[in-house]
């Protein structure tokens, strides 16, 4: 069982959340500073950025291996769209870290997000 920060179409309401519906939802969660979202066109893709203050609001999610195998192809990660690694949460009693999906390409040009995707815009 992994957890893992959600923070893009596979939250509750969004667009790929059936990847995950089967799985444990624990709550919502955000990234320590250090993160910020880019508009890929209809998902988000989170970049580090030493700048940011905020962090990136999200879900945390347990997943079996199976789930997670599902999530690594969904995010592309075979082709370097995204990277999988571990973050560090901002303080909750929920966990202190996850795995997480970095977006893996260059961001130049890509319309800034700031701390979170809106599931409404999906």
């Amino acid at each position: 069982m992994t957890t893992v920060f959600l923070y893009g179409t596979l939250k509750r309401g969004g667009s790929n959340h059936a990847f995950v519906a089967h799985q444990r939802f624990l709550g919502t969660a955000r990234t320590v500073p250090g993160f910020t979202l880019y508009s890929l066109g209809d998902y988000p893709g989170m970049v580090r950025a030493p700048g940011d203050t905020a962090g990136v609001t999200g879900e945390l999610w347990v997943v079996d291996d199976t789930c997670l195998a599902e999530l690594d192809k969904l995010e592309g990660l075979d082709e370097g769209l995204y990277g999988r690694i571990d973050v560090v949460l901002a303080p909750n009693p929920l966990a202190s870290s996850a795995q997480t999906y970095l977006y893996a390409r260059a961001h130049d040009g890509l319309s800034p997000l700031g701390d979170h995707w809106p599931v409404g815009n999906l």
